[in-house]
């Protein structure tokens, strides 16, 4: 545990960051899980359109530092190729 003062509150800072990184990641999680839902469905317009919210949240998290942004630029290709297979 942490005995000097400044560790003290870098431990709670820590705590902080934790469970809102936490619910970003897991807000992350859900919309990429629906768009796959809706490709696995064959819902083109369905797809589509969660495909556009999940780009935005996972660019949210990029640019909030929850994910590194060639990891974000990498899941929401995997996700636009996806919800293109369907299209087609």
């Amino acid at each position: 545990m942490a005995n000097h003062k400044s560790a003290i509150k870098r431990a709670g800072q820590n705590q902080t960051r934790r469970l809102r990184n936490r619910t970003v990641r897991s807000r992350v999680k859900n919309v990429v899980k629906e768009v796959r839902q809706a490709v696995s469905a064959k819902s083109t317009e369905d797809a589509a359109q969660r495909l556009t919210v999940a780009q935005a949240t996972i660019d949210k998290a990029a640019k909030k530092g929850v994910l590194h942004k060639r990891t974000a630029a990498r899941r929401i290709s995997r996700l636009a190729k996806l919800t293109q297979s369907i299209a087609s």
